[in-house]
Order: C-alpha cells, then structure tokens, then sequence
C-alpha cells in the first residue's frame, strides 16, 4: 500500500469516527498526489513551452545530459575537481552550468564559447554563493533575522541580486531556509533561526529580493532555496549528519519556509545533504516529487548540493555512479552539482534501458525554462564596461541600516548605555575589535575587508577631539600572548568604560563544516573578559559572531551585552551608533540562547509534557517539595538565558491585553472564510524616554486538539515606531492557516471544542493574553 493511500484510509477512519461521535473535524488537504497550480506562472507561459519544446526536439542525448551537469571552476574544495577541459565541454554542448565563475570578463569567455562555437548555442546559467550579499556584505542572515523587518532584507537583497548579475552570475544558492534549533550547528547562522512563522517570512522576502518582479530584468537572479529538506535538524548539530523526525514535525517546522519560498516564486531549489528517516534527501522521492511538485506545484528545477549524486554511493543506497545517477534523477534532481556524473552517466543509463527518456526531458525542460525565462538566450552576456566596484554611500548606507537592525541589546544593566564622550577615556579591546574579515562572516562571497569599517575605525573617527580611545587587543580569537591580557587591563584601569570585542572566528568557527560542542567564547576570551570585570570598570561586552554562544560567564561579568553577530562591512559605524544611542537598538533574538551546551536542541515553542515544569528554578527546589519527577535537569534550568524574540531598548514598552473581534469561532466558518476570521487588537505605548521601535509579536497556544501542539507559537508581528509616550494600536488578523494544525494523518484541520490563547509582548515570553473557543 502506498503512503497516499495508507493516508486516504486513515482520513477515511477518522471521518467515520468523527460522524460517529457527532464532532466534526474539518480537513484541510495538503494536496498530495493532487495537481497544483504552477508555483512561477513565468515558468508557465505557452510562448516559453512552446520555445522549450522547439529547442528540446532538436537536441541529442548528450546534448540533453550536458544541460543537467553543472561544473565548478575556480578554486573549489572537494571530490569530484579538478578537471582542465571546461572550454571542451561548454563547446560540445555538454555543461548546463558553471559555478565559481565571477566577473563579467570571466562569464562572458565562457559563455561566447556556448554561444558562438557549439552547436544549438544554449547559453550557460551561472551561479554563485550569494549568500547575504555580493560584494556590499550586509549582516549574516540569522543576524539579518533579527530585524524581523523583511521589507528590509528584501531591499538588502534585491541589491545583492544587481550586483552578482552585473558579473554575469544569474543564479544564487540563497536563501538557507532551514529552521535550526541546535546551536551547535555551524550552518545556523545561515538561515532565520529557530521559527517557522519568522522563516517563512524571511524565505518569501530573500525571494521577492533576488528574483524581482520578473526573472527577464537584468538586475534579477534565480534564487535557489536550499536545503530541501530538515537539514537544519542535523542530529547532535553536527553537519551533514542524518535526519530523523516525525511527518508531523517536517511538515509543521521544518517545511513550512520552503513551502513560502515556493509559494513567492522561487526558481530552483536545492536538495539536501542529509538522510530524512533513512533515504537521502537528493535521492527522496517523497520530498522532491510527492511534496515539492505534486502538493506544491513547484515548476522550477531542483539542483543537487555539492557532489551529493555521488554521495549516495557513501549513503549506501547506491553501489556505484550509475544507480546514484538512476535514483538521483528519478526522484527529482534536475542538475548535478559537481558529482560529474549525469553528464555521462546519463546516455549510458538511456541506452541501456535503466533509464527513462521521458525522465530526462521533463528535467532539461525544467531547466531550459528557467534559462528562457531569465532571459539569457536574447542577453547572455554581462556588460564589461562596467566601472570596477565602489562601495558608494548609497549602498554604505543601506548596509549600515540592516547592520543597525540587526544588533541585539541583551543586557544594560544600571543605564551603562548609551555611551557618552565628552571628555571620557574609554579602552576598547578584544581580537574583533580591529578585524575586518571577521566582520563580513561566514560564505562572504566577493566580499572585500578593504570595504569594511572596522569597530576601531569608527571610535576612532567618533572620538577624535572629544574622547581618549585606549586600544589593546588583548588576545587572539585562539591565540594568546601571555603580555596580552595584561595590557587589556592597564587600558581597562586607565579608562571610564571598556568596550570587549570578543566572539568567533567568521570564516573557521561558523557556517558550514563548523560545529562546536563548545559554544563559551573560544580560546582565552573568557579569561580576559574576567580579568577586565575584575578593574572595576564597567564593561560592554559586543558579541561578534555566528554561533549562537553560551554567554552564563559573560552575563556575570559583563554590565552590558550587545550581540551584534557579523555585521558586514558597515559593521563599526552601526554598531557605534547604537552605542552611543545615534541609534536606538530594535532587533529581537530569532533564537533561543542556551544557558548551557547541555540543553540542546533548544527552542521556545515547544511541546508541553505529561509533567511539565513550569518556569520555577527546579535546580534548586528541595526533593521534599514533590516537584521531582517532572521533565527538568538536576542542574541546570530549562530555560534559555534569553529567549527567542528577545531584545532591550534604551525605551520601553508597554502592552494592552489583546482584544479579540469575537468570543467564538466556528470551525465550519473558519474553513470556509479561509482568511480574517479572527482580529486581534493592542495598544502598544511607549513608556520611556526616547524614541523607539518595538517588534510586536503575537503568539498562539492550542488546548484540546487531536494531536499535541506547541504551548505557544508565533503567528504574527510587526515593528511600531513610536515618539516617549505614543501610545499606537497594533491588530492582527488570523485565518484558517494560523487556527488550524496537523491531525494525526497529517491533514490540517480546525476541530470544534478545542480552547486557543494569544498573548501579545516583545518575546516569546509575553504575558499579555485573552482566550477563545472554536466551536
């Protein structure tokens, strides 16, 4: 029996059950097996297919294989390189793609050879790994997260998209949209962080920035959404590492941004690394085909990641390239990303009569219609008369802003910020605080440090004439000069105020391949951030880096944290603005910070347990008070230290409880008004002193359903601005897709005498709330 129909039955029985009891449970269908409306109507169009279907006609067997091979040139790292006849295969029509080709000069060679000497002059579609900017680097993307402010984060990447296409490059494998809660994970700083709610938002907002309005303008690029799917749920946060998880939690996690991705458009995505409960993803049919295209209607193509074809040989479900070739291509992977395997494989596979030619058409035809909808067969070429790059003030000046966006206050204890500078002496220390590279992170692309304004740079420039700026830097992220930490603090004691640059190495300790089991500040930081607490001063302690750390030590010994991830190249400017309050801090945590290392996976909307804990301390509660045969730790709390949503002001905010438009809701009108069955209202008032933005946020708990749900989850947000003693209202509108949930046969559904709260703050720690019914 097949999944669809194991389903069917199960939908069947519980129908009968429901008549039979009198309660009625609306189902909603994810549409398995149904046929789906085109995600991209610009990979629908009749003239395109028809142009496609011209071209696939004229094309031979090899010639059908080279449109799915994609090959890397340049300096790449890994199995499979290496090879020196490129201009070969581009002429015989044998490359589909070409990936680590940068700069119009470099694109343009390469694709007159396809153009102008082979034969049916198919151009090549270059890719890049633009990741959170070309060559303007703005903040990482889980620091980007952080703003909750996706208008912005398109803005930021609809420039990247300008600036890789202006060097020919009209294809990026961007954005990461897997949600990831262990932040051992080197590949977090990636993505959006730990909610699906946020990550759908920023996925559809990542798409809208890259790919435009259409794909034909010349400023646009195909995005490809990566990794498809649940790698961000690698098991002990360890890369590439297998995948195991309920179909429920795939589909109400971990799915749910590629599902928006998809939804706005994207035109490619990219299959994953890891195993999903025991077949590789780039070998999944159920993900590529059954969910991908048949549920979501998905028109673009899949790409594998970097030699995964040739990886499932490691996987164990392939014996050698061929079959890898065969399950690979069958399942849905339309290009191989430097395995070079299809290239050849292919035709053998053909002709020996392992493989379907039906299967390998529809797969160039998916990839011959992105090409034609870029526009690539009418304007191939990138313009080389374009002047070299200049970090001009208008693209400063959007960097600067997402940086400011996207740096979190997390503690301010006693009004130690905003800093002032008349006539004071402040020392400024840390291996961050001077270098560049670290400031643009991890997959920096074409990104330059000469660009970058260094947190040094900037105090420098601020504090000429009005301040004394002391610098030692103290140690090295992990080197260390036993004479280091000792001039940190003859600095620390001659000054007013120490600023502590620490944190993480950008381009070693985060992103891919990069996971750590220790997540304190790495070598002799913690060392120094202690000997310089122990002057007196107060310090401000700015976090550069792309883990998410264990800052226990750092909350002891620090009077003020900023997390400022890593910032891009205006990485200094932002972050001395909101220091010196040029620039209040509005950025929220789009993750749960661990007390300890010991408490991941850690995340906020958890699923309650038949002896919850509550939120007391339980470390230290007596055994006599009953309380131990509950779901805690013996020594530590099951808390986070900050959690997610968080983020301070130098102003605050007060929330109204929420005002609901009506008491109760029935399930049958839910289902079939689908949107705005429900409006939820609160006044937001800004009780401080300063001016301020506050990202409302807006959270949902369910009692009562047919399978268990988080106790609280986002469902909505917005930032206000708001003048010292505005008071706005923010509303909320909810609809069946944020009411309704996933039944035990994964269908979603709104069932009758289910009980929901909300509650509205700036954290997933809000204590605002009303309740309502659904009848």
């Amino acid at each position: 029996m097949s999944v669809g129909e194991r389903r069917g039955r199960i939908r069947q029985a519980l129908r009968r059950s429901a008549r039979a009891s009198g309660i009625v449970a609306l189902l909603f269908s994810l549409g398995a097996g149904a046929a789906q409306a085109p995600s991209n109507t610009q990979l629908a169009g009749a003239e395109l297919n028809r142009r496609v279907e011209k071209l696939l006609r004229q094309m031979t067997l090899e010639e059908k294989a080279g449109q799915l091979a994609q090959y890397s040139i340049g300096t790449p790292t890994g199995p499979g390189t290496g090879r020196d006849d490129y201009e070969t295969l581009v002429r015989a029509g044998a490359v589909g793609s070409l990936f680590n080709v940068v700069g119009a000069r470099e694109t343009n060679h390469y694709q007159r050879i396809a153009m102008e000497q082979s034969r049916l002059k198919i151009p090549l579609l270059f890719g890049f790994d633009v990741i959170h900017g070309h060559r303007t680097l703005f903040p990482t993307p889980l620091a980007m997260a952080s703003s909750f402010n996706p208008a912005l984060v398109e803005q930021a990447m609809r420039m990247a998209g300008a600036e890789a296409s202006s060097e020919g490059i009209r294809w990026v494998f961007s954005p990461m949209v897997d949600i990831a809660r262990d932040a051992r994970w080197g590949r977090i700083i990636e993505g959006s962080g730990e909610d699906p709610y946020l990550g759908a938002a920023m996925a559809r907002a990542y798409v809208r920035g890259y790919q435009g309005k259409s794909l034909a303008e010349p400023t646009s690029v195909a995005a490809s959404v990566k990794h498809f799917a649940a790698y961000g749920a690698a098991e002990a946060g360890r890369d590439y590492n297998t995948v195991d998880m309920s179909e429920l939690t795939l589909r109400q996690v971990y799915l749910p941004p590629f599902q928006a991705a998809v939804a706005e458009g994207a035109a490619t995505v990219m299959s994953a690394f890891n195993s999903l409960n025991g077949v590789p993803a780039t070998a999944n049919p159920q993900l590529l085909t059954g969910i991908l295209r048949k549920e979501w209607g998905f028109n673009g193509f899949v790409v594998s990641d970097w030699t995964a074809v040739q990886e499932l040989v490691n996987h164990g479900i392939a014996l050698d390239g061929a079959t890898a070739v065969r399950k690979a291509l069958t399942a849905g992977v339309e290009m191989d990303m430097e395995s070079h395997l299809y290239g050849p494989g292919i035709p053998q596979l053909v002709r020996s009569g392992k493989l379907s030619q039906a299967v390998v058409d529809e797969a160039v035809r998916r990839v011959l219609r992105v090409k034609f909808a870029l526009g690539l067969f009418e304007h191939p070429y990138a313009d080389e008369k374009a002047g070299a790059y200049v970090a001009t003030a208008e693209k400063r000046e959007l960097a600067r802003r997402v940086a400011e966006e996207s740096i979190v206050l997390l503690k301010n204890e006693g009004g130690v910020l905003p800093l002032s500078t008349s006539g004071r002496k402040i020392a400024l220390v840390g291996p961050l605080a001077d270098s560049a590279v670290d400031m643009l992170g991890a997959w920096n692309g074409k990104g330059d440090p000469k660009d970058v304004v260094t947190l040094r740079a900037a105090l420098e420039r601020r504090l000429e004439g009005k301040a004394q700026l002391l610098y030692a830097k103290g140690t090295g992220i992990l080197s260390h000069e036993p004479s280091g930490i000792q001039q940190a603090v003859k600095a620390a004691e001659a000054s007013d105020v120490v600023i502590a640059a620490l944190g993480e190495d950008a381009s070693q300790m985060s992103g891919e391949a990069a996971s750590r089991t220790r997540l304190g500040l790495p070598g002799h930081q913690e060392q120094l951030l202690q000997a310089l607490a122990a002057t007196g001063k107060p310090v401000v302690l700015v976090l550069f880096n792309g883990h998410p750390l264990v800052l226990e030590n750092a909350q002891a010994h620090a009077r003020a944290i900023v997390e400022a991830w890593h910032p891009g190249i205006e990485a200094g400017n932002a972050v001395a603005n909101l220091l010196f309050g040029d620039v209040n801090f509005s950025a929220r945590l789009p993750v749960s910070l661990p007390r300890s290392v010991g408490q991941l996976p850690l995340y906020y909307s958890q699923l309650s347990t038949g002896r919850p804990a509550g939120t007391t301390d339980l470390t230290r509660m007596p055994r006599s008070t009953g309380e131990k045969y509950i779901s805690r730790y013996i020594d530590e709390q099951n808390s986070p230290l900050y959690p997610f949503g968080y983020g301070l002001s130098y102003t605050t905010f007060d929330f109204s409880p929420p005002v609901l438009s009506v008491p109760v809701l029935k399930a049958a009108a839910v289902k079939k008004r689908g949107q705005g069955v429900m409006r939820v209202k609160s006044q937001v008032r800004n009780t401080g002193k300063v001016r301020g933005t506050v990202v409302a946020q807006l959270y949902l708990g369910l009692r009562g359903a047919s399978t268990a749900q988080p106790v609280r989850q986002l469902v909505g947000f917005e930032r206000l601005t708001l003048a010292p003693g505005e008071s706005r209202d923010v509303e909320f509108t909810l609809g069946f897709q944020e009411l309704s949930f996933l039944d035990a046969s994964a269908a979603r559904v709104v069932e009758p005498g289910t009980q929901y709260e909300l509650w509205v703050g700036d954290s997933s720690e809000a204590t605002q709330h009303a309740r309502f019914a659904m009848e």
